[in-house]
């Protein structure tokens, strides 16, 4: 059994740490000058590091860097807090993630069966379909500020969940739509290599492989190529 009370009291100091640092008497001026959109640069590079922790790391790596994603999450909260318009706080924060999670697993939280995996998706699916009624496009919610392969693959994800046609390449030389701007012109070598690239990104998603995860594995291991080479030449 965890320590509720122990984790409570974990949570609250931290929270009181940040509040500390916020505070107009006494705080720290950085923090004090945050806003969400200053602290996007460092809540990404949080969260890379704690992927590297992941697939490449110790579990005292996952430790701290999970850490660091909480604390990201508790400053965001804080700054929320002091907000004059539209301010919510951790505990809210909490609560709505608590409740959407509930929400999202009948079979455990509700009268729902759940006989396998498919059936837990369909069940979550539905659950976020309600709560995402007002959506338009089966497209809208792929974020994107998602690495660019990652959002590929979401996005023929949802087309596939859909049960819509593949995407259309444009023949060469077609005239760009407004929607894409000038710069989608398919005489363009660079978007010309992206389109390629994205058949490519598709055909890993037919066989069942993340692309984001794979390419980072196969940079992983050049770097680690590159760097015994160096050492190499430097015994040489």
């Amino acid at each position: 059994m965890h320590d509720d009370t122990g984790l409570e009291a974990e949570v609250r100091e931290l929270s009181d740490v940040v509040e500390a640092l916020l505070a107009d008497q006494g705080g720290c001026e950085w923090n004090r000058a945050q806003t969400h959109e200053s602290l996007v640069t460092y809540l990404v590079e949080e969260c890379a590091e704690l992927v590297e922790a992941i697939e490449d790391g110790t579990v005292d790596d996952r430790r701290e860097e999970l850490g660091d994603v909480l604390y990201q999450v508790v400053l965001h909260a804080a700054i929320a807090a002091r907000a004059s318009a539209g301010a919510f706080d951790l505990a809210d924060v909490v609560r709505d993630v608590r409740l959407k999670t509930v929400r999202r697993h009948p079979h455990v939280f509700g009268g729902e069966d759940a006989a396998d995996v498919d059936d837990i998706v369909r069940l979550w699916s539905a659950a976020k379909a309600v709560e995402k009624a007002s959506r338009s496009s089966a497209y809208d919610g792929v974020p994107r500020g998602l690495p660019a392969l990652s959002r590929a693959q979401k996005l023929e994800g949802r087309r596939v969940a859909a049960g819509a046609p593949p995407a259309v390449r444009r023949a060469a030389g077609a005239e760009a739509d407004d929607e894409a701007g000038a710069d989608a012109d398919a005489a363009d070598a660079e978007l010309d290599w992206g389109r390629d690239l994205l058949d490519v990104v598709d055909r890993a998603g037919r066989d069942g492989i993340d692309a984001e995860r794979a390419l980072r594995r196969a940079v992983r291991e050049r770097e680690t190529l590159l760097r015994a080479a160096e050492r190499r030449r430097d015994d040489d």
